[in-house]
């Protein structure tokens, strides 16, 4: 039985129009990771109107392609450029850019790009083992059971709020009063919604999100006119070659590090919330911590590249396993991932493997897939990269939001979710000026 669902599952995804779709997917992830401000994030969401035709095996493959490729193409932009493509790339650039500036940009791309690659096939294999694993335990489930899960994932509110709990604590809160807006799903009783056929259809969550993390981005990233106008090669040129031998013989040479902070990764995608960016200052940290001489992590050492791209590759992996096993989506990406569920009637719980074995064994080969394929468009999608950061920033935002508020339509065809998106990007907006968390 497990090998017919395998041979069924390598059909699904199988076939010459998949594996384009996967390179596609893969290279739109790069690039889009490299981009400072167009987060993996707003790069799935994009994706997520393309896959409404296509069958859920497929459509995942392309987006999962997405996901791999950004969590790869931050570095890029991290260390030769100094500015992180993504938050999960920022600690990269702690060692990246002085690694390049000293002349070895080279060097600094190929750790970042086979550390990615071994993170994300150590995540894989997490996923496959423990996956199938929890959602054992996860059918002996009661009501309460979930109900604490519930209240751990609102826990991590306090841990995210860095040093202002406050702060969090109110954004939090915030979002839980945004929830409560529209018709309730059991009894179907309308809330707050004052009378407004719009406000008790609810906010969508992609629009939501997009507002918050998309456009709210776009606003920061364009909010000084000079700023707006200059393009990323205006701050620095640069023309390189990975070099990956001698990369691979580095990270051979400290492979101790590499585990450690892909398993960092991996529980930290598992914990709600968390997310990449945590897994890549966790696993920095943890390196210099366990470095012999701490204080030459900074000055472009290759433990500094290792370790924080090793396990910002490994939270996804994390991530999917209480998306696959419970239902439960860790980050901004696995709830995309679970509309994308939704919409083709596969609602992810205990029961999703068991019950739709295909479709899960087609996740687990394209996550192992698409980090080959992620490893072999490095190199060519760096020189893409240079051509697109002389693109200056006003034009790049104008492009994302204008394909950001169409996948908005898309979804349900309403006006309302692209006013959703609007209002919710100002208030993202407020709350990055007024330093407040808006992972909630």
């Amino acid at each position: 039985m497990v090998w017919d669902n395998l041979q069924l599952a390598f059909a699904a995804i199988g076939n010459l129009e998949t594996v384009l779709f996967m390179v596609i997917g893969v290279g739109a992830g790069l690039m889009a990771g490299s981009i400072p401000g167009f987060t993996i994030a707003m790069a799935v969401v994009l994706t997520l109107p393309f896959t409404f035709s296509m069958p859920p095996e497929q459509g995942l493959a392309t987006m999962i392609s997405v996901l791999v490729g950004g969590l790869s193409g931050g570095l890029m932009s991290g260390i030769l450029t100094g500015i992180p493509g993504t938050p999960s790339s920022v600690a990269t650039t702690f060692d990246g850019f002085p690694m390049a500036r000293k002349g070895e940009p080279g060097f600094a791309l190929g750790l970042g790009v086979w550390s990615s690659f071994c993170g994300g096939m150590i995540s894989a294999t997490m996923l496959v083992l423990f996956a199938p694993q929890l959602a054992r335990v996860g059918l002996e489930f009661q009501p309460w059971d979930f109900f604490m899960l519930v209240i751990f994932a609102l826990t991590v509110t306090a841990s995210l709020a860095g040093r202002d709990l406050v702060k969090g604590l109110i954004a939090g809160a915030l979002g839980l009063l945004v929830r409560t807006i529209g018709e309730e799903e059991a009894v179907g009783v309308g809330r707050f919604d004052f009378g407004s056929d719009d406000l008790l259809g609810g906010f969508d969550f992609i629009a939501v999100l997009i507002g918050l993390f998309v456009f709210s981005q776009l606003l920061f990233d364009i909010r000084d006119p000079r700023l707006a106008k200059r393009s990323l090669t205006e701050r620095r040129q640069v023309r390189v070659r990975i070099e990956h031998w001698r990369a691979i013989r580095a990270i051979a040479t400290r492979w101790t590090v590499l585990l450690r902070s892909a398993l960092i990764g991996v529980f930290t995608g598992i914990v709600p919330g968390a997310g990449g960016s945590i897994a890549n200052i966790l696993a920095y940290d943890h390196a210099k911590k366990a470095h012999p001489h701490p204080e030459e992590l900074g000055t472009g050492i290759p433990e500094g590249i290792i370790a924080p791209e090793s396990s910002n590759n490994a939270v996804e992996g994390g991530v999917l396993i209480p998306l696959m096993a419970l239902g439960i989506p860790g980050d901004v990406t696995a709830a995309i991932m679970l509309g994308a569920l939704l919409m083709n009637d596969v609602v992810p719980s205990p029961s999703f493997i068991a019950e739709e074995p295909v479709l899960a064994d087609s996740i687990f080969i394209v996550f192992f897939a698409a980090n080959f394929i992620m490893l072999g468009m490095q190199s060519m999608m760096l020189r893409v990269f240079m051509l697109v950061t002389r693109i200056r920033m006003y034009m790049l935002a104008a492009v994302i939001l204008g394909f950001a508020s169409i996948g908005v339509f898309a979804i349900n065809n309403i006006t309302f979710d692209v006013w959703t998106l609007f209002w919710f990007g100002l208030i993202g907006f407020a709350m990055r000026q007024f330093g407040s968390p808006r992972r909630r």
